[in-house]
């Protein structure tokens, strides 16, 4: 590129809006004042790939898993510091500004490679971490909305104004604004715990951040004059392009944050009708809303003096004239006598925390025990996630013991251990014999239950396929009885979330066996 020339090209030029006035102003005071040559090269020297980016880049993405898994902020922010992903985007923004395909392809695999190596690095962290329960810090980074747009938006115009005017250091907080490597943690995190949603969330704030950088960089070196030779028609065909993209990530973005903005007025609506009808001698002390149920779940407890009790069922139907929708009220009264004042209601919510987070721990405790127990571990290599209330753990070979064997343990603890979502993870070991009797090519219950159980112990493995004996990889016209056997076993696993993949008949009787998914030709 010659920018140099370009930028003297631009003064010597005359060109047909030099009789306006503020045309005049913005080539002497804005274009003229900035050494095109210079920052274009400091942006080629960071923006392609290095042994410096991929090193920079992987330890940035481990910091950033392991604060997420710890819910660490301070953590989390040291990765943001140290990662270089915005070199590469501040690079593809400019070679978009100056129409550089070069440049812009140079760009991008440093962005790709990057990120790719971010995204497996944290995962296979994950992976190995005996950590996998979603933290605050993960969950959100999982809802991007319209503000996160606006964000990177106005980072993105800060940190390139600062490239350009020689303020380098400014790009310290924009690393931190724009958060780009949280989101591809989280997106390594959510790929080896096959979590689709969480994943998918995080890669959507990634791209949402990186597109928008990209093109805030590109809007703020054609204000400062890069890429001013290009034609009228290349100039109009960027603004087009650049107001398309933001539209199109704004609508999804704003109906996202519509969403959040909906729910925040449900709970506030709930906690107004609830403190009116109890009165102000009444304390709402714990309220929580589940929009992920149907219909919504309200909990809440209420300390109240006695005279104000109310009953649930009219609360309820009130509550679903308020918000329009129905909803499932669970409430609890704590009842104060006559004459109790503010300091008894003070008292009583401390003696209910109190007995309830000891009831808590009493519960998670016995649960351990008995999880512990179940799998063949000591109780304290449970790992328990005590705010989302899961609870996981790797058992141990037991003599004798199939995989039918663990998930049966794991249903009966589930079973004991009610509003605990539990899971025990299998030791290696043969999947179980699916067998049809005679000529059958249907699943009998036994059967069933062989293909459910290979399922079940493919999730606890994050095993994604698994291979099917008789399936054939593209349906034959009359198929055979193996092949519709195969075909039965397929149909299940589908809906249990595993790809069936095809692989040689062994027999009326066969078991399953884990398979990588191919990539499509």
């Amino acid at each position: 590129m010659n920018d140099a020339r370009e930028a003297s090209d631009i003064r010597a030029v005359q060109d047909p809006l030099d009789r306006f006035v503020l045309y005049r102003w913005w080539r002497r005071a804005v274009v003229g004042s900035v050494d095109h040559a210079q920052v274009m090269e400091r942006i080629i020297a960071e923006s392609g790939w290095s042994p410096r980016y991929g090193f920079m880049t992987i330890m940035s993405a481990g910091i950033a898993v392991l604060g997420l898994l710890l819910s660490s902020p301070a953590v989390v922010i040291g990765a943001m510091l140290i990662s270089p992903l915005m070199s590469p985007i501040l690079g593809l923004g400019f070679s978009l500004a100056l129409f550089d395909f070069g440049e812009m392809r140079r760009a991008v695999i440093a962005l790709a490679i990057g990120s790719c190596a971010a995204v497996a690095f944290t995962a296979l962290i994950v992976a190995l971490s005996p950590l996998q329960a979603p933290t605050s810090e993960i969950i959100a980074r999982t809802r991007p909305n319209l503000f996160d747009l606006a964000v990177a938006l106005f980072a993105a115009l800060a940190g390139t104004f600062a490239i350009i005017r020689g303020r380098g250091e400014t790009i310290v907080g924009v690393a931190i604004a724009t958060a780009l490597m949280p989101p591809l943690a989280v997106v390594g995190y959510g790929l080896a715990t096959g979590n689709l949603p969480v994943l998918g969330g995080a890669f959507a704030l990634f791209v949402t951040n990186f597109v928008t950088i990209a093109l805030s960089a590109t809007v703020m070196a054609r204000y400062y004059g890069f890429g001013h030779h290009l034609s009228s028609q290349q100039s109009w065909t960027q603004t087009i392009l650049l107001a398309l993209v933001f539209i199109v990530m704004a609508i999804p973005l704003g109906f996202s944050l519509r969403q959040i903005a909906t729910e925040a007025v449900t709970v506030t609506q709930v906690r107004s009708h609830l403190s009116d009808r109890f009165g102000a001698d009444a304390r709402v002390t714990q309220l929580d809303v589940s929009f992920d149920t149907a219909p919504i779940t309200v909990r809440s407890v209420i300390i109240t003096p006695r005279a104000n009790m109310q009953q649930s069922a009219a609360l309820q139907k009130e509550l679903e004239q308020r918000l329009g929708q129905p909803i499932r009220l669970r409430l609890d009264q704590v009842l104060l006598e006559p004459g109790a004042g503010p300091l008894d209601a003070q008292r009583e919510e401390l003696r209910q925390a109190g007995e309830a987070a000891a009831a808590e721990t009493a519960q998670a405790s016995a649960m351990t025990r008995m999880l512990g127990l179940a799998a063949g571990i000591a109780p304290e290599t449970v790992t328990v996630d005590r705010d989302h209330r899961r609870a996981r753990a790797i058992a141990a070979p037991l003599p004798g013991a199939t995989i039918a064997t663990y998930r049966a343990l794991e249903q009966r603890s589930a079973l004991q251990a009610e509003g605990w979502d539990i899971a025990i993870t299998p030791p290696q070991a043969p999947l179980p014999l699916i067998g049809f009797s005679g000529d059958a090519d249907t699943l009998d219950a036994a059967a069933r239950e062989a293909v459910l159980t290979s399922a079940w112990a493919a999730r606890r493995w994050n095993i994604r396929a698994l291979r099917v004996p008789g399936l054939a990889k593209e349906e034959p016209e009359t198929p055979g009885l193996s092949q519709r056997r195969g075909q039965a076993v397929a149909a299940m696993l589908r809906s249990q979330g595993i790809e069936p993949v095809p692989a040689p008949a062994d027999g009326p009787s066969f078991r399953l066996s884990a398979a990588p998914i191919e990539p499509a030709p």
